[in-house]
């Protein structure tokens, strides 16, 4: 089983940056997709961004491309999520989550492990 932890979170102005991190312990992180989600207050969790396992591909959800950045170390058990331009409907917990079946995607359904979230807010 793996277990997850992010951390990184934090209070932020508009238009600031942060760097979030998701260590990964257990089976080695390498087998598995990854990805990033969120979940505002009062919304639906809602997909952020996805790598592969060998990190070759990523995903972005529209409203986040071009902004965030996922990548990961499998050397560390560790995967990231760099967040710039940062707004306030960015302010929610974010996730980061295993999925062991390639390719990895915006389906939340499809990952296993979960961690329990780091809170981001983005003041205005």
């Amino acid at each position: 089983q793996v277990r997850l932890v992010e951390s990184g979170g934090g209070l932020v102005q508009t238009g600031g940056s942060l760097r979030l991190s998701c260590a990964a312990s257990g089976p080695t992180m390498s087998i598995y997709q990854m990805g990033w989600f969120r979940q505002a207050p009062g919304k639906e969790r809602e997909f952020v961004a996805a790598i592969s396992d060998n990190g070759a591909r990523r995903y972005y959800a529209s409203a986040m491309k071009g902004r965030f950045t996922i990548v990961r170390d499998n050397a560390k058990n560790t995967v990231f999520l760099q967040m710039n331009d940062l707004k306030p409907d960015d302010t929610a917990v974010y996730y980061c989550a295993a999925d062991p079946t390639y390719p990895p995607g915006e389906n939340e359904h499809a990952y296993e492990y979960w961690g329990q979230g780091t809170q981001v807010t983005v003041s205005s």
